[in-house]
């Protein structure tokens, strides 16, 4: 817990991983910084439709992996999944309405040191680049897309990638998700995790601090660079 300017506890924050500093934050993209729920369920269910699919479980899987790894494991016949996603990001690039960031968000990661944070998406990087400009975002000094990498989450290769490129130890990052395949990736990595709830439509059983949005978050910067998190006690 933080100290207050008369030496006592700051009764007034409350700190997730209290005594430790993080070298960078990772921040996974849609519902981590910025909401397309609609967006994405509007694509994918005419997709689903087309191709016989049952929209309700396919929705249920959609979130925080390759859309190419989805339509894989649906083994449909007669389907080139790479085409298919590539129909899929045409029709995503094309509609951003309801596009919004998660409350907060903006002035987050504005407060950031710019050689300390990155967005670490499965979104294919055209996709990416359109959506945090429909939410008015800053721009990531590191943006790792879908592309960037063989392996999409849950496995840690793209959160490994960003620590590298940062050159920070993944040990030493945080990373910021919202899905179970991106929550899965970070541990996989081996960096701590805070979970963001904004899009949750139901409760996500987690072991790691989670927060509804940005609002009330403070990124504390040493003099070093490295970064505390907290947030205001209502």
């Amino acid at each position: 817990m933080k100290t207050s300017p008369s030496g006592g506890f700051d009764r007034s924050r409350i700190d997730f991983y209290p005594d430790r500093s993080f070298s960078a934050f990772l921040f996974d993209m849609d519902g981590t910084v910025l909401n397309s729920i609609a967006v994405a369920e509007r694509v994918w269910t005419a997709w689903a439709l087309r191709h016989n699919v049952d929209v309700e479980s396919l929705l249920s899987t959609v979130h925080g992996r390759k859309a190419v790894e989805t339509i894989t494991r649906l083994g449909l016949p007669g389907i080139d999944p790479a085409e298919e996603m590539r129909l899929l990001t045409l029709a995503e690039i094309a509609d951003v309405a309801g596009i919004e960031p998660i409350a907060g968000a903006g002035r987050f990661l504005e407060a950031l040191p710019s050689d300390r944070w990155a967005i670490v998406t499965s979104a294919p990087r055209d996709l990416a680049v359109v959506r945090l400009k429909a939410a008015g975002l800053p721009w990531p000094p590191l943006l790792i897309a879908g592309e960037d990498v063989k392996n999409g989450k849950p496995a840690p290769d793209c959160f490994l990638l960003a620590a590298e490129t940062l050159a920070q130890p993944i040990e030493d990052c945080l990373i910021f998700e919202d899905a179970p395949a991106g929550i899965e990736a970070a541990e996989t990595a081996g960096a701590a995790v805070m979970v963001i709830t904004a899009t949750h439509r139901t409760l996500l059983q987690t072991r790691h601090p989670s927060v509804a949005s940005y609002d009330d978050l403070i990124a504390d910067i040493a003099h070093d660079g490295s970064l505390q998190i907290s947030q205001t006690r209502r």
